[in-house]
């Protein structure tokens, strides 16, 4: 058995990969480790390509395009290791990138997941959008991250190189402990596509384990390698996903509250699409709420069990704030503004 699987997902991503998996292969050279190539039915060389130029990347081949949830969860069914990393193709990884969250996993059995610090490939001082240096949740669903709070994202100065705990840690590179990510469900392959780590990481949490951020470990991502951030499809399914997850999750005292306001918030997120001539990504977000409305009945078995399994008061990493009033009201546009104690209780 591996003791570390590094898995990337792919779909018609043979440029991507071209670019960055030379440093996934250099940088993961090491007893005990081995990178796979889980394709999802590509039409492009991708494949080819890997098995001629990387022959010691293994392919799992599948059988139609299952999206980044179900692909994930089908490739890590094939797989034996103690801890496999969701890496996307678009991440170039450095020196020692691995090392310290193997260590910091291995020394804390109780967590399980984390990621490196996430750099921005196009401008590598500074953090990237998609996960920073760890991520939180604010009262109402909205993520945020040290080092990106809305669309504000930081220069990295090293300001936050502490090891700390977090809400979810980012899909982009994930490291997972398998057998947590197994019992935990994995992650939910309704989602298709964004929004499903930090699913995976709230059940994590509610059950008591820890997910972690570890800056010692760096790489830079490009993001938005599959779909780009104005796309309407990403923005459906942020919103559907977003509304997906608070169901699924909430407790029963804050369900109805937060879901009343998210309504709120959602039709003012459309409207101002509108007034911005965005119509498409309108259009996205009403479909979004529809659908959700019409899908939410189908959700309900997996919310009595996350309830049923949930053995915390309070769970670490979802604060009790707004972060858009903190943002654009009271002008809080970096992290360390917040105030938020990172030293777990």
């Amino acid at each position: 058995m591996d003791k570390v699987a590094v898995v990337i997902l792919n779909w018609n991503g043979m440029e991507m990969l071209h670019t960055f998996l030379p440093s996934v292969v250099k940088y993961s050279d090491m007893e005990g480790v081995t990178v796979y190539l889980a394709d999802n039915a590509s039409t492009d060389a991708s494949v080819s390509m890997v098995r001629t130029a990387f022959p010691s990347v293994r392919i799992i081949a599948l059988d139609e395009n299952y999206g980044y949830a179900d692909g994930y969860n089908i490739a890590l069914n094939r797989i034996q290791a103690e801890y496999a990393i969701l890496l996307n193709s678009d991440v170039e990884v450095t020196e020692n990138w691995l090392q310290p969250m193997i260590e910091y996993m291995d020394e804390h059995p109780i967590a399980a997941a984390c990621q490196p610090k996430i750099r921005s490939w196009r401008n590598k001082d500074s953090f990237e959008y998609a996960g920073a240096c760890g991520g939180f949740l604010d009262k109402y669903g909205y993520p945020f991250c040290r080092g990106r709070v809305m669309n504000t994202v930081e220069k990295d100065n090293g300001q936050y190189d502490s090891v700390i705990p977090v809400f979810w840690a980012t899909g982009a590179s994930l490291m997972v402990r398998l057998l947590e990510y197994h019992e935990a469900g994995g992650l939910d392959g309704r989602f298709f596509a964004h929004m499903e780590e930090i699913d995976l990481c709230w059940r994590f949490r509610s059950r008591g384990l820890e997910v972690a951020c570890i800056p010692e470990s760096v790489v830079y991502h490009v993001g938005a390698g599959t779909l780009k951030k104005e796309n309407p499809q990403k923005t459906y399914l942020n919103f559907r996903n977003n509304l997906v997850m608070l169901y699924k999750n909430l407790p029963a005292n804050e369900l109805s509250r937060v879901m009343l306001v998210r309504r709120w918030l959602d039709y003012i997120a459309g409207l101002s699409f509108l007034l911005k001539g965005q119509i498409e990504n309108a259009k996205a977000v009403f479909k979004a709420i529809s659908d959700f409305n019409v899908a939410r009945q189908s959700f309900s078995s997996a919310r009595v069990e996350n309830l049923e399994k949930t053995i915390v008061d309070s769970v670490w990493g979802k604060v009790d704030f707004s972060i858009l009033l903190k943002y654009y009201i009271r002008r809080k546009k970096y992290f360390s503004q917040l105030r938020i104690n990172t030293d777990e209780r």
